[in-house]
């Protein structure tokens, strides 16, 4: 019987990402499977994303320039508007895929229909000190593994691959610049069976650019999340003192940091 190769929707979301642009998209280039689409979702950059983008000649890449500014997950539901794949991908600028990314991840859900989210593990690549480090050690469960996630948040967007129906239903939540796939991900594992490739598939670049600005606005982001989600959690069972006891560590060293 021949294998059904299903479309899949790469969404790039872009703002200014020049810097390590050409890496990301030769990633998805050099992919072993080659039924996809990448939806690029330039987000009123002003420096060379486009031109870049423009350079290279395949016309698998799909380029859109938003009409404003929006924040990072309203561009991600735009972005996910344009697609027509059956299953959808992220990947950012500043990160990238081993070239057998896809493949890996259709083979798995070809063995297993009912699943319609996958992700994998991850390399941490440290730009100053260029280094890598895995992401995770500790064995995934499969299946419904809310309780899980909520102690050991594992997922990396640019390693999920998930059923665009999904989207029909919900979207990301646009308030959100840090949290949103982490809110969209944790909702979802309450409905869905989640499956983990326990080998990693994608690059995560750790930089200045994306950590030392982004922790001040992830513990606000984390706090609300964690007021408005507490009572929902509580009646299904499931506890957050993973996720408080973290807040608060992170509140207390930036309490520290800022009395040395």
């Amino acid at each position: 019987m021949k294998k059904i190769n299903p479309f899949v929707s790469i969404i790039m979301n872009c703002h200014n990402g020049e810097k390590y642009l050409k890496k990301s998209l030769q990633s998805v280039i050099n992919q072993t499977y080659k039924n996809w689409e990448l939806i690029f979702w330039d987000n009123r950059s002003i420096d060379k994303s486009k031109e870049i983008v423009k350079s290279f000649k395949d016309k698998r890449i799909k380029y859109f320039k938003s009409k404003k500014f929006n924040s990072l997950y309203e561009s991600r539901n735009q972005a996910i508007k344009k697609s027509k794949g059956k299953y959808i991908c992220f990947l950012d600028t500043d990160d990238w895929w081993l070239k057998k990314k896809l493949i890996n991840q259709i083979d798995e859900l070809r063995k297993k229909p009912e699943i319609n989210f996958i992700f994998s593990n991850v390399y941490l690549y440290f730009q100053k000190k260029k280094e890598k480090k895995l992401y995770f050690n500790k064995k995934v469960p499969k299946g419904k593994i809310t309780q899980f996630l909520l102690n050991n948040y594992v997922i990396g967007i640019l390693t999920v691959m998930m059923n665009k129906d999904i989207f029909k239903k919900k979207k990301f939540n646009k308030n959100y610049n840090i949290i949103g796939d982490f809110d969209f991900f944790i909702n979802l594992s309450l409905k869905e069976q989640f499956l983990c490739i326990q080998k990693p598939l994608a690059y995560y670049r750790v930089h200045d650019a994306n950590y030392s600005k982004k922790t001040l606005e992830y513990k606000k982001e984390i706090k609300k999340w964690i007021n408005k989600n507490s009572l929902k959690f509580k009646k299904l069972n499931y506890s957050l003192n993973k996720i408080k006891y973290d807040y608060l560590k992170l509140k207390i060293k930036n309490y520290l940091k800022r009395g040395s």
